[in-house]
């Protein structure tokens, strides 16, 4: 897995997993090992509720099990009997919002936050206009972004696939990064949203959702990856865009392995067209937000300082 440049978080968890299977079997050949003593070791885990956790141990331990048959340490992989014998874990989708009106009211509630962090604002506003993994956007550096072409090619080392993913900007992205280069911290930083404690660092991974739950979201209604979901559903949902030029802006990899080979386009200058569309669309749904907020005014005609996205 390390040749194969996995993430160190993929690592790190892979070797974790491993050791937690490994430690009561670690003195056995593994060609003597059987599949009640996998399943029982997995048993302890199952019954902690770790479901997913179960599940991801079995797939690892296969691949040790394919190594050894490679590498003449087994004649095969025990693992395979297990299928079916674990309970499938519920599959959790993040939480986002989907809504248009309601998409509105979190923007407008975004870009009316005068308490936040600069960077943590920008980073919020950049989420919802890209579309971009936490991971890629909240440890970008200067060098990766071309104001000028309006481009921003995140490392095959920080996205999720290992290769690199370019991003058109649109104009409301471009000035977001402007504004930000111009403040203080960002200025002396090769990261576009340098820690608070230190500019020689990201922010933290937990910033932007924190930044969501001071905005009085909570964490079952939306999350920062969220946006990527917000964009997924009302890109498909106009039907002006190509389905493809979507999952390659999401930097999604084809499964099928033919159906890759004839789609390995960009799909460029749809997705520079799409991703203005969509800004303009967030400004708009942002705009509605503001105006039903000030029709909804006090009953003397004042109009309602839209405070909040909660009704």
């Amino acid at each position: 897995m390390t040749k194969e440049g996995r993430a160190e978080a993929t690592l790190l968890k892979a070797h974790w997993l491993l050791e937690e299977i490994a430690a009561p079997l670690r003195n056995r050949p593994i060609a003597e090992i059987t599949p009640p003593e996998i399943l029982a070791v997995l048993r302890v885990v199952e019954v902690k509720g770790h479901y997913e956790t179960a599940r991801r141990s079995r797939s690892i331990t296969g691949q040790v099990f394919r190594y050894a048959i490679a590498t003449s340490r087994a004649a095969r992989d025990v693992t395979a009997d297990l299928r079916g014998a674990l309970i499938a874990p519920t599959t959790k989708h993040r939480a986002a919002i989907t809504r248009p009106k309601r998409l509105g009211e979190l923007m407008a509630a975004i870009y009316g936050w005068t308490k936040g962090q600069e960077t943590t604002v920008a980073g919020l506003k950049l989420f919802a206009l890209l579309a971009l993994r936490p991971g890629e956007l909240r440890a970008a550096t200067w060098d990766e972004i071309d104001l000028e072409a309006g481009v921003w090619t995140v490392p095959a080392s920080r996205t999720k696939m290992r290769r690199p993913h370019r991003t058109p900007l649109p104009l409301q992205a471009v000035a977001t990064l402007e504004e930000l280069r111009g403040a203080t911290r960002s200025g002396i930083s090769s990261f576009v949203f340098p820690a608070t404690a230190s500019v020689r660092k990201p922010m933290s991974e937990n910033t932007l959702n924190f930044a969501l739950r001071r905005l009085d979201i909570g964490a079952e209604e939306m999350t920062a990856h969220g946006f990527r979901a917000a964009f997924a559903t009302l890109a498909n949902e106009s039907r002006r865009w190509h389905p493809d030029a979507i999952e390659r802006q999401l930097a999604h990899v084809e499964g099928n392995n033919v159906r890759r080979a004839y789609t390995r386009g960009e799909h460029w200058d749809e997705r520079v067209l799409m991703m203005q569309w969509w800004a303009d669309e967030l400004d708009r749904l942002r705009e509605a937000a503001i105006a039903e907020a000030r029709i909804q005014a006090h009953p003397q005609g004042r109009p309602a300082k839209f405070q909040s996205v909660r009704q």
